[in-house]
């Protein structure tokens, strides 16, 4: 059935308005393939008062390979810089750069649209539709979804579901505050390049400048925007795998207690449509429900209050495994019966352990902050390769793939922060599918009669040698501070990189990685520190493990003595340690 529809248009809904809407329009976007709804409004970017904006404002909302901006009011400054009318702009752009890279054929390209929980979703699902309408492709909403599946979604070969997409965009800020928002966008490929994505904002600043009354009016279009739920593709293809590994079994994992937290971003779905069916027990389940708000905890496995949470509920229910998702579940991380995280470094000495046993000899490429331990867990318990990269996980995950170009063999490529590609899932950054992977090992496990419960995951990690204390401290650039004198603030922290990696040539106590590719990395005192220039703030993160709080505050005072010139950078953090 189809209706013509108006699109809505004008600013951004205030946040308690988006947030009241926000659980009808879940119900309505997910309408089964059955009763696939299409309908058409007349697209034309929004010529509702919009600020005077720049290029300079536009590329400013790059964050390495994202899109990211703030789409809501709330937050004392923290004014909107993503409104509809930037986000009409951008979605406008990537038509653009599709058209140019892709040619249509016998159809129209079409895009798929997805978004997570968060509060402003249903504005910019509408401005997106919108503004991909104005370069002329077809639209497809999938509602409430996952990074990972809106990347499926171009692979998928299913015309009942409209796939192949030609590309993708995903509506998400991943554990960012309620206020913000942003995009990612997909094709066939993968996941575009931070180049691509300046190429899009610049595009977007053009046509965001350029387009006048007259020419709104001319674009003024009837376009196909049709409803698929997608999801239901996306899980059936997690399901399968799982009973594969445990040959064909209906329910490979019945008689499992499993729990799930999805820190009301859009993982809710794991429990019901994934593990369910294949035969858990998932009561004790919590935060389920999309919330944008976010009024447990911040999805995010890497916070400590939401890894205290699953925590919590594995050994409430007594259960046999906890899994956490971050808001749009391209991360994740686990919990063992016993209440034991398998995240950071512990969840990439599981999942290589489950690689290696699949690939022996592989090389398994991580960020750069990953521990010393974990390097003589994969090469010297498992006999494998590690490969220590730099941070970011597309940064990861391209230097695999250059690896594999080159004829290093690797399958694995994962950051601390929970993000983890497989080669065999087309190198998509999947929290669900790290999860599989480790149900595919209790399954194949107990079909095996080589035990049952998370037990088996926990003897994978066995040997893996743990620092006593782990700390991050973040120093920060003062870009204002006159010590600058106009320099960007790059060039200040290479300065500060390279006074550290002078200051530690003299000192016998200390060795400096003979291989490192993110900042300066030295051993020393049991222990070790990685002091790098972040990816895309003013601010050098400190990474420190030691065996003891005295070894760490004896690489910190390493630090601090050798940056104690440099007035803009704020060594408040450093010097708390070393007092301690």
């Amino acid at each position: 059935m189809s209706a013509l529809l108006p699109c809505p248009r004008g600013n951004l809904y205030s946040s308690m308005r988006v947030h009241t809407t926000l659980s009808k329009y879940y119900q309505t976007t997910t309408t089964p393939i059955s009763k696939q709804t299409s309908f058409y409004c007349n697209a034309s970017l929004s010529s509702a008062t919009v600020p005077s904006l720049d290029k300079t404002d536009f590329l400013k909302l790059q964050n390495g390979s994202d899109i990211r901006g703030v789409a809501v009011t709330g937050v004392e400054g923290e004014p909107v810089s993503l409104p509809e009318s930037v986000t009409e702009a951008i979605a406008a752009a990537f038509g653009q750069w599709l058209l140019h890279k892709k040619k249509a054929g016998s159809r129209k390209l079409r895009v798929s649209v997805g978004h997570d929980s968060r509060i402003s979703a249903p504005t910019l699902l509408e401005a997106v539709s919108r503004g991909l309408g104005v370069s002329g492709l077809d639209v497809v909403q999938f509602g409430l979804a996952s990074t990972p599946a809106m990347f499926n979604s171009t692979l998928t070969e299913d015309e009942s579901f409209l796939c192949p997409a030609d590309g993708a965009i995903m509506i998400t800020a991943s554990h960012l505050p309620y206020n913000r928002n942003g995009f990612k966008f997909f094709t066939s490929e993968g996941g575009l390049g931070k180049v691509d994505i300046k190429n899009i904002l610049e595009r977007a600043a053009d046509i965001y400048q350029n387009v006048s009354d007259e020419d709104l009016t001319k674009s003024q279009r009837e376009v196909s925007i049709k409803k698929v739920d997608y999801m239901a593709v996306y899980t059936s293809g997690l399901v399968k795998a799982v009973r594969k590994a445990a040959g064909d079994l209906e329910k490979p994992l019945e008689g499992f207690h499993i729990v799930v937290d999805a820190g009301n971003g859009a993982g809710g779905f794991f429990a019901a449509k994934v593990l369910e069916p294949l035969g858990a027990i998932t009561s004790g389940s919590q935060f389920l429900e999309p919330d944008g708000m976010f009024p447990n905890h911040i999805p995010n496995p890497e916070d400590k209050t939401a890894m205290q949470a699953i925590t919590k509920a594995v050994l409430d229910n007594k259960a046999d495994l906890g899994i956490i998702f971050d808001t749009d579940v391209d991360r994740s991380a686990a919990v063992d019966s016993t209440g034991r995280e398998f995240n950071r470094n512990r969840l990439i000495a599981l999942l290589s352990a489950i690689v290696l046993e699949e690939h022996p000899g592989t090389t398994i490429v991580t960020d750069s902050v990953t521990s010393d331990g974990l390097t003589s867990f994969i090469e010297k318990k498992l006999g494998g390769k590690h490969h220590r990269f730099k941070r970011g996980y597309k940064n990861v995950i391209d230097e695999a793939i250059r690896l594999n170009s080159t004829g290093e063999e690797t399958h694995l490529a994962i950051e601390t922060s929970g993000h983890g590609a497989l080669k065999e899932n087309h190198w998509l950054d999947d929290g669900a599918y790290l999860m599989v992977k480790i149900l595919n090992k209790l399954a194949s496990a107990r079909a095996a009669g080589k035990g049952s419960g998370s037990k088996v995951l926990t003897d994978l990690v066995e040997g893996l040698d743990e620092p006593k204390v782990a700390l991050e401290l973040r120093l920060k650039i003062d870009k204002n501070h006159p010590d600058l004198e106009g320099r960007d603030f790059r060039e200040y922290g290479e300065m500060v990189l390279q006074q550290v990696s002078n200051s530690i040539e003299t000192n016998q106590n200390l060795k400096r990685a003979p291989v490192n590719y993110e900042g300066i990395r030295v051993s020393g005192f049991g222990g070790w520190f990685l002091l790098r220039l972040s990816l895309h703030d003013p601010v050098l993160p400190l990474n420190i493990e030691a065996q003891s709080e005295d070894d760490a505050v004896k690489l910190g005072v390493v630090v601090a003595n050798a940056v104690k010139e440099f007035n803009a950078l704020d060594t408040s953090a450093l010097s708390n340690l070393t007092r301690s």
